[in-house]
């Protein structure tokens, strides 16, 4: 026999499952003195790259084959600290040891071990002859700036690409998750890939930057570019596998 007992929804509040979109923080060691040092050189002069985002910790490069920090305790209160200050919101931890992940819930993160990451901003390849037809998101059209940067101006083209039709001053820095078209001389900072999107590109008709970077491989001026580069149409990218990649600089031949 069945029982239908009689209920009643609360009038105050729902509970339903959500979809959060993280970005992921891959530990590779459990030294916070040298992450902090890398930290401050990638993100210090960038105070706004982050907008209070919510992050994973993913510990599992610690546990790597051969990794001398598989096992090794990790300070989370001074972890998180150190996050917060550059404005994202560390809520979870995934990957890591038994002692690692209940050191973690004891800072008052969660187990994530499910969690999935913000994907890099997609950027189209043609493909030989693919198996079956796949759709695909529309990306978001690229954010254009039509007046020249100054120095201490920054611009941050959040999941997109960035169009510049004037000048990037000295001083100023351009940031973009997909790729960066400067349409006049680049003498700034000009960041493509910022989330990790190791297929951006740089293009400049005029390459004179203080830096340039595509998924956090940089290069400054003080390391001169090459002749046939420098103040000439250019394209930035990366050549080799992860963790062995480094800039390439193409002129642009019409």
């Amino acid at each position: 026999m069945t029982v239908a007992l009689a209920g009643r929804a609360p009038a105050t509040f729902e509970i339903k499952s959500a979809n959060l979109p993280l970005v992921a923080l891959l530990l590779k060691s459990t030294n916070l003195a040298a992450l902090s040092d890398e930290m401050a050189r990638h993100y210090g002069e960038l105070p706004n790259f982050f907008d209070h985002d919510p992050l994973v910790i993913d510990l599992s490069p610690l546990q790597s084959a051969g990794a001398a920090d598989d096992a090794a305790p990790v300070d989370f209160p001074a972890l998180l600290a150190l996050l917060r200050q550059y404005r994202v919101m560390p809520i979870a931890a995934k990957g890591g040891s038994p002692a690692q992940m209940q050191a973690a819930q004891q800072a008052g993160l969660a187990a994530a071990p499910d969690a999935t990451m913000a994907a890099p901003s997609p950027v189209h390849h043609e493909a030989a002859a693919p198996p079956a037809p796949v759709e695909v998101a529309a990306p978001a059209s690229a954010l254009v700036i039509d007046k020249p940067l100054r120095s201490g101006q920054q611009v941050y083209a959040r999941g997109r690409d960035l169009v510049l039709l004037c000048m990037v001053n000295a001083g100023a820095e351009v940031i973009a998750d997909g790729h960066i078209h400067v349409y006049a001389p680049l003498r700034g900072k000009a960041i493509a890939g910022a989330r990790g999107n190791a297929d951006a590109r740089i293009f400049a008709l005029c390459m004179e930057p203080e830096l340039i970077s595509i998924a956090g491989i940089y290069r400054t001026s003080e390391v001169a570019l090459p002749p046939d580069v420098w103040s000439k149409p250019t394209q930035v990218h990366l050549v080799g596998e992860p963790g062995e990649s480094k800039l390439v600089m193409e002129p642009i031949k019409a």
